[in-house]
């Protein structure tokens, strides 16, 4: 059974998706805020988490970041306003794994945390065969979904950067367009742009010192161009 939390500071659409969310055999508890979502998921275990980023108080945005350094591996599908592709975005990068723009189709929504969580466990068996990679003095584990520097400095993360430098040590030494890594590093059905993938990689860029580990390529894309050992 899916055990899902919803955060919405709107009682009816509170009530309204754990009700239909019931009928699919998902255990959902409710929020209105970030405070009770804190609570409830320090007390409970939950297994995905629909957010509202229009919340009063503590917004959406900022519980998705909260929520990408103390749960990092919880999947967060946030729901947005029509035409905001904005927030969509700065969501995305945030670290929410999916989206729906409100109004949505029940069903629709169903269905995205299925694929959510099934996608999840498959990220989880697959970093689980992998081990430490090490390349010019950094380590990374991909199970850990951690980075430590050549000083042993533990480098935090986010979502995007870990899909992003995961699907950089799994392709060393090879040019990776912008499409290709849209496709390796996006949550499915996810609609974003070049730019995202442009910004992702300067932030990790900066994470990784600012050394040339990471080549653009105009007109190309960018290569990963360090050899990556164990």
């Amino acid at each position: 059974m899916l055990r899902c939390l919803v955060v919405d500071d709107d009682p009816e659409i509170r009530s309204g998706l754990a009700a239909y969310l019931q009928r699919f055999d998902m255990a959902v508890q409710t929020a209105s805020d970030g405070v009770q979502m804190r609570r409830l998921l320090a007390a409970s275990s939950i297994d995905a988490i629909v957010l509202d980023l229009m919340l009063p108080g503590e917004s959406g945005l900022a519980l998705c970041q909260w929520l990408q350094r103390e749960r990092p591996n919880l999947p967060v599908l946030m729901l947005t306003a029509q035409g905001d592709p904005a927030s969509r975005v700065v969501g995305l990068e945030l670290g929410a794994d999916d989206y729906l723009p409100k109004p949505f189709e029940p069903r629709e929504l169903v269905a995205r945390l299925h694929a959510l969580t099934r996608r999840r466990v498959k990220a989880e068996r697959a970093a689980g065969e992998q081990r430490e990679v090490a390349f010019r003095g950094w380590r990374f584990d991909p199970m850990l979904r951690q980075l430590v520097s050549p000083a042993g400095v533990v480098v935090a993360l986010s979502n995007a950067e870990y899909r992003l430098l995961t699907a950089f040590v799994e392709h060393p030494k090879r040019v990776l367009t912008r499409e290709q890594l849209l496709e390796l590093t996006r949550a499915r059905g996810v609609e974003v742009s070049d730019r995202s993938v442009d910004l992702a990689v300067s932030r990790l860029r900066a994470k990784l010192g600012g050394e040339d580990l990471i080549r653009t390529l105009r007109g190309s894309g960018y290569l990963f161009d360090v050899e990556v050992g164990t």
